[in-house]
């Protein structure tokens, strides 16, 4: 009697451990994707947007699937942030049009995950985050950087060149308005028409045009200096620098086509695979600006301006199961995850499957 007691509480014991972890395990396995009116808010008004008990209370109060953590300055200019934010709406008259891979309901083609990085080591550009600095430039950024990785991947490696934002934001006078912000899809019709010389970071005097403004801390306090407030458009040169080996015309790369893709996740997943990352931009919310790892989805209701960035993949987290789209910003690597971010995929979390502008090069 006694010994069918302890089995009986023994079966009981483990039904109720069995409950536990299936629970523990199915809320790993699958964070529950919620649109944005049925997730958990950050209060309006409670906060600002760059304080610490903003940080804390995402990591402690939204059950969310990425951590915040301080990237900016407390102290740090909501207007400048913003200027930060290039991406214009696209006049209808410059949109790409529209290109459609076959995508089969049985495609196997298309891996749960895909990193441009690992798949092309040779292209040294796909793993190069750069700093748009004190320029609201980012449109040119996210173009110029997807167009220098198709470049490479195009020539198999043979050409390994850092393309120019610095002659997009001042020279491409369709795409906007320089530092005060532009049209990514512009960029890309301008790589057709026009090519772009080489073009690296500032003071990179082994390219044709090195971007104008240097690095400086737009986040923390650190070796660089503290960025002013949005600089004025540098002025449009058909030169090199004196110190480069080549002339503006010899240094000239083209692209062969330019074109947009539809919001069907499959299509974009299978032109990255296919060649390259791509340009696309989104949404931006005050709580983007504290993320550190993750994969991003918005709990703001404060818009801050629409940002351009580069896709370099996707995969499913190996935490939350949720899949994600992995990014390289333009912040410099002491933003974010080492100057990436993970967004949530599939969804067009922040309007970020709307807009994908790329482009095939002139080989």
């Amino acid at each position: 009697m006694h010994r069918h007691s302890n089995h009986s509480n023994r079966f009981i014991i483990g039904v109720i451990i069995s409950i536990i972890l299936w629970s523990t395990i199915n809320h790993c396995q699958s964070q529950e994707i919620k649109d944005f009116e049925k997730r958990n808010h950050i209060p309006d008004d409670r906060f600002h947007f760059l304080s610490d008990e903003y940080i804390d209370f995402i990591n402690k109060q939204l059950n969310t699937s990425w951590l915040a953590g301080r990237n900016f300055e407390h102290d740090a200019s909501r207007i400048f942030i913003q200027g930060l934010m290039g991406t214009l709406p696209t006049p209808e008259h410059l949109k790409l049009p529209k290109l459609y891979h076959r995508i089969d309901d049985d495609d196997d083609e298309l891996p749960s995950e895909f990193d441009s990085r690992k798949k092309w080591p040779e292209c040294k550009t796909i793993s190069e985050i750069r700093d748009q600095g004190p320029c609201g430039s980012c449109w040119a950024f996210g173009a110029a950087e997807a167009m220098s990785d198709r470049v490479c991947i195009g020539t198999k490696g043979r050409i390994n060149v850092e393309l120019s934002p610095e002659e997009l934001v001042s020279c491409c006078h369709n795409c906007g308005a320089g530092c005060n912000g532009g049209f990514p899809a512009a960029a890309w019709s301008y790589f057709v028409q026009n090519g772009l010389v080489s073009g690296g970071l500032y003071g990179n005097h082994h390219t044709c045009q090195p971007y104008v403004f240097p690095p400086c801390e737009h986040h923390m306090k650190g070796k660089r200096p503290p960025c002013a407030d949005i600089q004025p458009t540098p002025r449009c040169q058909h030169q090199c620098d004196k110190s480069y080996n080549q002339t503006y015309n010899q240094d000239k790369h083209y692209g062969r086509k330019a074109y947009s893709l539809t919001s069907n996740p499959a299509n974009i997943m299978k032109d990255i695979m296919l060649n390259g990352p791509v340009e696309a931009d989104f949404d931006v919310y005050e709580d983007f600006l504290q993320y550190k790892s993750g994969v991003y989805q918005r709990h703001s209701r404060k818009f801050l301006g629409g940002h351009a960035i580069r896709i370099l993949g996707w995969g499913v987290d190996t935490e939350s199961k949720l899949p994600y789209w992995l990014c390289a910003n333009s912040w410099n690597t002491d933003w974010g995850d080492n100057g990436y971010f993970r967004i949530l995929r599939g969804h067009n979390e922040c309007e970020i499957e709307e807009d994908i502008n790329a482009g095939l090069p002139r080989i």
